[in-house]
C-alpha cells in the first residue's frame, strides 16, 4: 500500500453484502472443491471468512484478546456446522462495526499485528472482497463488487513505487505492498477491467477456473 495515500473511513457494507449474497449459492458438494488459494478448499475459505469477520469486527472496537492476537495462519481454519447462519450475521456485524468513526481513529490490533485503525479497516475490506472473488470463482457464481470498493482494494494492494523511480503509478517490480497477506502480483494488462487488475494484484490469475 502507498503509505502516502490518505486513508479515510469507508463503508464495508457493499463488499460484505456481495459476499453474503454468494453464500446461498454454495452447495454442500462444493465445499471440498478447489479455490485460487492452493492450500484452501471452499470450506477453508469460508472458515477463514468466519474467523476474519470476528477478528476485524473486534479490531474496530479496539478489543484485545484471542480474536485479535492470533495470527491467521496459526492453524488451518475449520468450518463450523452452522456457518450458513453465522457468516451472514458476522458480515453484517463487521460492516456495522466499521461505520463507527472511532474505529478508524488511533491504533488497533488484528492477526497479532498492531496497525493504525484506518489501515485495518481497509485491510478488512480487502480481505472480504478478495475472498469473495475466491468463492464466486470456485462455485461458478457471478461477482460484481461496487466500483468504489474495488478502487479501495486497488489502493491497498498497489505496491509503492521503487525508491528513486519517480513512478507514482504503483506498478512495476517493487513487489507486493508491505502489509499484503496475498501472493506476489500477477501481471494483468493495464486496460483490463478493474476487478481483474485487483485480482492480479492479490496474486491470483483473473482467468482462474476450478481444475486449472
Amino acid at each position: 500500500m502507498d503509505t502516502e495515500t490518505e486513508m479515510e473511513a469507508f463503508d464495508l457494507g457493499p463488499a460484505c453484502g456481495e459476499v453474503a449474497r454468494l453464500l446461498g449459492g454454495i452447495k454442500d458438494d462444493q465445499l471440498a472443491g478447489p479455490t485460487p488459494c492452493p492450500e484452501y478448499a471452499v470450506r477453508e475459505v469460508l472458515a477463514h471468512l468466519v474467523g476474519l469477520t470476528v477478528a476485524f469486527r473486534d479490531a474496530a472496537a479496539k478489543k484485545s484478546g484471542p480474536t485479535t492476537n492470533t495470527p491467521p495462519d496459526a492453524a488451518l481454519p475449520v468450518l463450523p456446522d452452522d456457518w450458513r447462519e453465522v457468516l451472514p450475521r458476522q458480515l453484517d456485524e463487521l460492516a456495522e462495526s466499521w461505520r463507527s468513526p472511532a474505529a478508524w481513529e488511533g491504533g488497533t490490533r488484528v492477526g497479532g499485528v498492531d496497525l493504525p485503525g484506518a489501515v485495518a479497516g481497509l485491510v478488512a475490506l480487502n480481505e472480504v472482497q478478495i475472498h469473495g472473488w475466491d468463492l464466486a470463482r470456485s462455485t461458478g457464481q457471478p461477482y460484481a463488487p461496487a466500483e468504489a470498493s474495488l478502487r479501495a482494494s486497488f489502493a491497498v494492494l498497489t505496491p509503492p513505487p521503487a525508491a528513486g523511480s519517480g513512478d507514482s503509478g504503483g506498478s512495476g517490480d517493487s513487489g507486493p505492498a508491505p502489509d499484503s497477506v496475498f501472493g506476489p502480483p500477477v501481471e494483468v494488462p493495464e486496460d483490463a477491467p478493474l476487478l481483474d487488475r485487483v485480482i492480479g494484484l492479490s496474486g491470483r490469475r483473473p482467468d482462474w477456473r476450478p481444475g486449472e
